[in-house]
């Protein structure tokens, strides 16, 4: 593979379980001039009213997972896929190679900023998006902080949140497999003292060039 100049710079996948705080520190990671590539907000591009997975979608799920305005019925794909693995995956092989191409392309996009952060919830159990990082950056925190923070966010209750968590990568893996890591357990300061210190060790060694 040619490689141009955009994706010879250092991309940093960051990724944790549920309620760790991924978006507070992608955030962060803008403030300081990172660019910010995220899986989540492509996915709910993807599947707004005329999103480009909405046709599918409802060829494979039926007109009850489209809302009035055509955009796919969150609530209900959520239910449906918290019972149904069979369901999910078909969800996942409409979206991920959608998702996977924008990141591609936004990756290969010329700017100015040092380094991208490529924000993947599911990085661990996706190949062809580890494929794109050169780095990958776990944002971890306890299991009660994690509830703690869906259940102030979202209408989940403990039960499923927990269900949740127990069908992500397992926190174990997550800290075995992480080149850095981000502890977001205490106040906002002492997260925005991490991200400044991993921000200027990823400004100073953002040039990946490697082998085609």
């Amino acid at each position: 593979m040619n490689m141009s100049a955009e994706q010879a710079k250092l991309c940093v996948g960051l990724t944790g379980g549920i309620g760790c705080g991924k978006s507070t520190v992608a955030q962060l990671f803008e403030a300081l001039g990172a660019r910010i590539i995220d899986a989540d907000v492509i996915s709910h591009q993807l599947t707004q009213t005329g999103g480009g997975a909405i046709p599918d979608i409802l060829t494979n799920f039926g007109h009850n997972f489209i809302t009035p305005e055509g955009a796919m019925n969150r609530g209900k794909m959520r239910e449906l896929i918290f019972t149904d693995k069979h369901a999910k995956l078909k969800l996942e092989a409409i979206l991920h190679p959608l998702i996977l191409t924008a990141c591609k392309e936004q990756l290969t996009e010329a700017g100015s900023a040092p380094y991208t952060i490529l924000v993947v919830p599911l990085l661990l159990a996706c190949p062809d998006f580890l494929a794109l990082v050169q780095r990958i950056l776990v944002i971890d925190c306890s299991e009660e902080n994690q509830i703690l923070r869906v259940r102030q966010r979202s209408a989940l209750d403990e039960f499923q949140i927990r269900a949740i968590i127990a069908k992500q990568v397992s926190r174990k893996e997550r800290l075995a497999r992480a080149d850095d890591i981000v502890e977001n357990d205490g106040e906002i300061d002492a997260l925005r003292d991490q991200i400044s210190t991993l921000h200027q060790h990823y400004k100073n060694n953002n040039n990946y060039l490697t082998a085609s």
